[in-house]
């Protein structure tokens, strides 16, 4: 049960980070989003953002902050395989799935549905 309860506060807390940008600082929904991406990659490359996901699960998983984290855990991976080259092919390798799914999950809702413009 506490397993849950982190992974909604850790959640949330990203999330009100994420508002407090937008309303305080007033930065646009994609400047909030590339900075939580970028934090995450950062967290990410010092690793600390693996602790955070063991510690809260998918509160931290889930946040646009994990697709930073995810990156950087791709070019890394790969970059201890292949050498430098690894930096820019892990990157794709690692997230293509998830970018994949997104793509094509969009074309088909813009098969089923209609905008109202």
């Amino acid at each position: 049960m506490g397993i849950f309860i982190w992974a909604f506060i850790i959640g949330g807390v990203i999330c009100v980070i994420g508002q407090i940008m937008m309303d305080v600082f007033k930065l646009t929904p994609a400047h909030t989003m590339s900075t939580l991406v970028v934090a995450g990659a950062i967290l990410g490359g010092l690793g600390l953002y693996d602790s955070l996901v063991k510690f809260a699960g998918a509160g931290a998983s889930v946040p646009i902050s994990s697709f930073g984290n995810s990156l950087v855990k791709g070019a890394l991976m790969e970059a201890e395989q292949t050498g430098i080259i690894g930096v820019l092919t892990g990157i794709f390798e690692i997230t293509s799935s998830g970018i994949s799914a997104a793509i094509i999950f969009a074309f088909i809702a813009s098969l089923i549905f209609k905008p109202k413009g």
